[in-house]
């Protein structure tokens, strides 16, 4: 392969300065796919200096397959808390029984395959035949995304599907796992989203937007307006100081979570203390007032010492550090 070809130039330049993480192996495919798998998982709408942290503690309780698929969803879940979306968690917990009773605890080669578990979608799939098996899949990210529409010089609207196969084009053989290593890292560590840095970019010279000094007009990525909604978070005591929290049944992101009891209203006009939590398509601000207990039928009385053991989710974490 020639030394002007893209793909080696990024290539060699990952190999110098491709980020170490623990879930990589620079130099072809993860030992552990395992690993990779949780990684890819837990980097949904979570950044890599999160998930270091979460990664960590994660292998050290759920070692294994068999480990995770043994576990108590309680347990499962309060290891996640913090991270969000926990969904993930939950599916991440169904699929390794999956595996253990389908599969021989081991996680399938094939995207076909490992598009029937549950909570794998295209892109985990994708991922794990790249960074698992060195398979030439092209992986497209957020940070793909930027890398590849300033490369072209794209100012119009893109998305994953315009981006694919331009992305395709350049994607690696026979090396499959760094080459998606290396443009993400490219992505994540000198095309950033402000203030790129062009100086020390493999592709600068052929980089569109480079030339035309357009990096920070690019990419043009529409945002989905956010919808707003209010309600009352209610902090019950008994008369030894415990907290009334109950466990979530409904169905939502938030199912099988512990948290004070709460409700939507319409309109608040209170200067009470409030908290506000971003979820995916819609901001929540939730003010915390006094309650009693025949707000809540299904709660149980808990110490605040006695929280840890408990799973809440990120809104209801800062309702506890609000009190």
């Amino acid at each position: 392969m020639p030394k002007t070809n893209p793909t080696n130039t990024l290539l060699q330049w990952y190999y110098i300065n491709g980020r170490r993480l623990p879930w990589r192996t620079i130099g072809g495919a993860h030992e552990n796919p395992y690993e990779v798998w949780i990684s890819e998982i837990m980097l949904q709408q979570t950044t890599v200096a999160t998930v270091l942290n979460y990664f960590q503690k994660w292998m050290k309780r759920f070692p294994t397959i068999q480990t995770l698929a043994k576990a108590d969803i309680q347990d499962v879940l309060l290891t996640w808390q913090g991270m969000g979306y926990y969904t993930r968690a939950r599916k991440i917990h169904e699929c390794a029984k999956v595996l253990m009773t389908q599969y021989q605890g081991q996680l399938p080669h094939t995207r076909e395959e490992l598009l029937k578990l549950p909570g794998i979608g295209p892109y985990s799939a994708s991922s794990i035949c790249c960074f698992a098996f060195n398979q030439p899949e092209t992986v497209v990210d957020g940070n793909v995304i930027r890398v590849i529409a300033r490369l072209y010089g794209l100012t119009k609207e893109v998305n994953t599907q315009i981006i694919y196969p331009l992305a395709q084009k350049l994607s690696s053989l026979d090396h499959g796992a760094d080459y998606a290593s290396a443009i993400m890292d490219l992505g994540a560590t000198i095309c950033t989203p402000t203030n790129p840095k062009c100086n020390e970019c493999p592709w600068a010279k052929i980089c569109v937007a480079n030339e035309q000094n357009i990096q920070n007009k690019i990419p043009k990525i529409k945002k989905l307006t956010k919808k707003e909604k209010l309600g009352w978070v209610y902090i019950i005591q008994d008369d030894k100081g415990r907290y009334l929290i109950r466990k979530r049944t409904e169905k939502g992101l938030l199912h099988g979570l512990w948290e004070f009891p709460w409700q939507e209203t319409t309109t608040i006009s209170s200067k009470s203390p409030k908290v506000v939590h971003i979820f995916t398509h819609f901001k929540l601000t939730l003010y915390l007032t006094k309650g009693t207990s025949d707000l809540c039928t299904d709660g149980i009385w808990v110490d605040w010492k006695d929280f840890k053991n408990y799973p809440f989710s990120k809104l209801m974490q800062k309702v506890a550090a609000k009190l």
